[in-house]
């Protein structure tokens, strides 16, 4: 028992020694900017430069100006319009790549990787070559006749929706799939074999096994959306404003580093509220059964 004791110690010792870095990391690089943020959120801009060490609410007071109040209407509007979409396309997508064979899912899982190789930047400025006017798309359309004149789809709003969802799609399709790969499937045949047909074996098996992946998945891409200012300034010009860009232009351009820290937390904010309905969502449904 004398013997033992030291090397417990010792095992704990060395445990301790692999967390602290963990936690000093966590502390200098997530929890000092967040900090230092909501602090900064509360002081007074300079007349000239920087702040004023002066507490004031005024920041927050601005957020609702009907102006503010529109660019978090319209980056919720943008969030909620590409989620719907990358959830259409990503969940039957990710749901019968499940169900492909081993070398095909390999297949599959190695193409929608390999954009992650190259930068998003210059992917997203591949869309401009697409979408710009006399572009790959206009050619097409003019060449089957569909279109006569050249379309004016860059800098639009769609152009922002279909960058979001290009750069989103692989989050929800890798979630669902991850979901779905655990799924049984022999509980669909048995579904089936009880009578029911195709369409309520899925909802009633497929679907509520699934849904916890979807979930994943729209968290993993209504957040981002929120924030993605970069889409919105290549695809969209000018027309398009989301939090992001009014959070880059208070910091570079009217250098007001407190209205833009005070725009940064009413964002972590509501994508904190938003993951708590989630966990909320999802705990129901862990907890009730999915069948």
């Amino acid at each position: 028992m004398a013997e033992g004791r030291p090397q417990k110690k010792r095992k704990l010792r060395g445990e301790a020694l692999t967390i602290v870095p963990l936690y000093l990391f966590t502390l200098v690089f997530v929890a000092g900017p967040l900090v230092y943020m909501v602090v900064l959120s509360f002081l007074t801009r300079a007349e000239t430069w920087g702040v004023v060490g002066e507490f004031t609410l005024e920041n927050y007071a601005d957020i609702f100006q009907p102006v503010y109040l529109q660019t978090f209407w319209e980056s919720i509007k943008l969030a909620v319009i590409s989620t719907v979409l990358i959830a259409a396309i990503g969940y039957p997508f990710g749901y019968f790549m499940a169900k492909l064979p081993p070398k095909w899912k390999k297949r599959a899982m190695l193409l929608l990787m390999i954009p992650f190789w190259t930068s998003s930047l210059i992917r997203l400025y591949g869309w401009i070559v697409i979408f710009r006017a006399n572009g790959v798309l206009d050619t097409a359309l003019m060449g089957l006749h569909i279109t006569s004149e050249p379309l004016k789809l860059l800098y639009t709003y769609p152009a922002v929706v279909v960058g979001m969802v290009y750069a989103l799609l692989p989050f929800m399709i890798f979630s669902v799939y991850s979901s779905a790969e655990k799924l049984d499937f022999s509980l669909v045949e048995a579904a089936r074999d009880l009578g029911a047909s195709p369409l309520r074996a899925f909802f009633t098996v497929s679907f509520k096994l699934t849904l916890p992946g979807l979930l994943s998945g729209v968290v993993l891409t209504f957040v981002p959306s929120m924030g993605l200012f970069f889409i919105a300034d290549i695809l969209g010009g000018n027309k398009v404003v989301l939090v992001g860009n009014l959070i880059q232009e208070q910091l570079l351009k009217t250098h007001n580093w407190p209205f833009a820290a005070a725009l940064s937390v009413a964002l972590l904010l509501l994508t904190t509220l938003i993951l708590f309905l989630y966990r909320k969502v999802s705990g129901v449904k862990d907890l009730e059964g999915l069948v």
